[in-house]
């Protein structure tokens, strides 16, 4: 069971339920690999992302789906939950998306882990980082060995010119 070959038909399942893909990963022994699916809603905000109740239905047809197609062997566990606030990015789609947001991308480029700022995606095999310092930097995607959107707080309350909170 590679991910390479369970990525396409795995993306268009779960696309067909309404859903994206947003991760794939293969963890895990050669005894009992753990293939661990990460899904969010295309549209969703803050308060409007993809529930639990979502991830079970997803996790039930998923499961139908790869052992119709002998996609897994019989010893395989399947964990599909949310992206989390610091979701993973992987695909040009996931960068173009956030364009403007920050994240914690881990490339050879950048001298390791930093955190950027998204700047643009000029093709689907790069995307133009906004490192420290002010530098714009042009990364390939295949170069990017991890990255995560930085989970970016609301401000609950400012401070007003008198000291006091706006309400």
């Amino acid at each position: 069971m590679s991910v390479d070959t369970l990525l396409a038909p795995i993306r268009d399942h779960i696309a067909g339920l309404g859903f994206e893909l947003v991760d794939l990963r293969r963890v895990g022994t050669l005894e009992r690999p753990i293939l661990q699916v990460r899904v969010d809603r295309p549209d969703s905000r803050p308060g409007r992302g993809i529930t639990a109740d979502d991830c079970a239905g997803i996790s039930r047809s998923l499961e139908r789906f790869l052992e119709s197609s002998a996609m897994v062997g019989p010893r395989y566990v399947l964990e599909v939950s949310s992206p989390g606030i610091e979701r993973p990015l992987r695909w040009p789609e996931q960068y173009r998306r956030f364009v403007g947001r920050r994240a914690r991308v881990r490339a050879h480029a950048l001298g390791g882990r930093r955190e950027v700022k998204i700047v643009a995606v000029p093709d689907d095999a790069h995307v133009t980082l906004l490192a420290e310092g002010g530098a714009e930097v042009t990364v390939p995607l295949a170069d990017i060995r991890e990255a995560r959107l930085v989970a970016e707080l609301p401000e609950i309350a400012r401070p007003s010119k008198a000291g006091h909170r706006a309400r």
